[in-house]
C-alpha cells in the first residue's frame, strides 16, 4: 500500500532515469571527441588523431541506421548514429583543412626563388582520381562527402534489394557493430609504429572507454541484440588496450619510428 501511494513520485524519476539514459546514448558517444576537436583547433596540428577513426565511425553508423529498417531497435541507437556521422565530418573537415594548410606552409618554406620556377605544386588529390595510394588521404572536404553518399547509396540499393533476408540483415547488423568495435584499432596501430601517443588525447581515450563501458551496460540492460553486446564488450578491450600503450609508453619512452607517408592510425576523435 505505501508503494502504491508513491507511485506519483517513482514513475516520473523512472521515466528521466530512462530519457537521461537515451539522452547519453544519443549525445555520450561524440562527447569524447570533443577535446581532441579542441586540440586539433588549438594546435593547428592533426598527426595525433588519425582520420581513419572517422572513417570506420561512418562505415558503423551508416550500417547500423540500414540495419534499422531490417530489425527495428532502440530509437536513441538510432539517433546516436545520426549524431555520431554529424560528428565525424566536422572532425573530417576540420583535419583536412588543417593538414592541407600545413602542407602549403611546407612547400611555401621550402621553396626558394631561385629553385621555385623548376619545381611544380603537389598535385590535388581528389576521390575521382581513384587512387587506393591515397585512399582517405584527399586535399578537399568535398571528396570525402562524395565517398561517403556513394557508400550509402550502394549500401542503400544493396539493402533495399535484399531486405526480406532474415540472414541478411542479421549480417549487416554484426557487420555495424563489428565495424565499430575496431574503432580503436586504427589508433592502436598508430601509436605501435610510432611507439609513441604524442599528440592523441588521453581525455579522449578515457572517456571512450567509460562511454563504451556504459554503451555496453545499456546494451545488455535493454535487450539490444546480441552483435550489440559482444562488440562493445570487445571495443572496451580495445580502450583498455590503447591506454596500456600510453602508460607503457610514458614509463619507457623510446625513440619514435620514422613517419610513414600514410599513417595507418587510429580511432580518434
Amino acid at each position: 500500500m505505501e508503494a502504491e501511494g508513491l507511485d506519483w513520485l517513482l514513475v516520473p524519476l523512472h521515466r528521466l532515469a530512462a530519457w537521461g539514459a537515451a539522452g547519453a546514448m544519443v549525445f555520450g558517444g561524440v562527447v569524447p571527441y570533443i577535446p581532441q576537436y579542441r586540440d586539433i583547433r588549438r594546435t593547428q596540428n592533426a598527426e595525433g588523431f588519425s582520420v581513419y577513426v572517422c572513417l570506420v565511425l561512418l562505415v558503423a553508423n551508416i550500417l547500423r541506421i540500414l540495419f534499422w529498417f531490417g530489425r527495428h531497435f532502440e530509437s536513441p541507437l538510432l539517433w546516436q548514429s545520426v549524431v555520431m556521422i554529424s560528428t565525424m565530418l566536422l572532425m573530417l573537415k576540420l583535419c583536412t583543412e588543417v593538414r592541407v594548410a600545413n602542407e602549403l606552409n611546407v612547400r611555401r618554406r621550402s621553396f626558394t626563388a631561385a629553385d621555385s620556377k623548376d619545381k611544380k605544386p603537389k598535385p590535388r588529390r581528389s576521390y575521382l582520381d581513384f587512387d587506393p595510394h591515397h585512399f582517405w588521404h584527399w586535399s578537399s572536404f568535398s571528396d570525402y562527402v562524395q565517398c561517403v553518399l556513394a557508400f550509402t547509396g550502394v549500401a542503400g540499393y544493396i539493402t533495399y534489394l535484399s531486405i526480406d533476408s532474415a540472414l541478411f540483415v542479421e549480417t549487416l547488423g554484426f557487420l555495424a557493430v563489428f565495424t565499430e568495435a575496431m574503432l580503436g584499432v586504427p589508433q592502436l596501430y598508430r601509436n605501435h609504429c610510432h611507439r609513441s601517443t604524442e599528440g592523441m588525447s588521453i581525455k579522449m581515450v578515457l572517456m571512450w572507454t567509460s562511454g563504451d563501458a556504459f554503451k555496453t551496460a545499456y546494451f545488455l540492460l535493454n535487450g539490444a541484440p546480441l552483435q550489440f553486446s559482444v562488440c562493445g564488450l570487445l571495443q572496451v578491450l580495445v580502450d583498455l588496450a590503447i591506454l596500456a600503450q600510453a602508460y607503457a609508453f610514458a614509463c619507457h619512452p623510446q625513440k619514435p619510428a620514422p613517419h610513414a607517408a600514410h599513417p595507418a592510425s587510429a580511432k580518434a576523435l
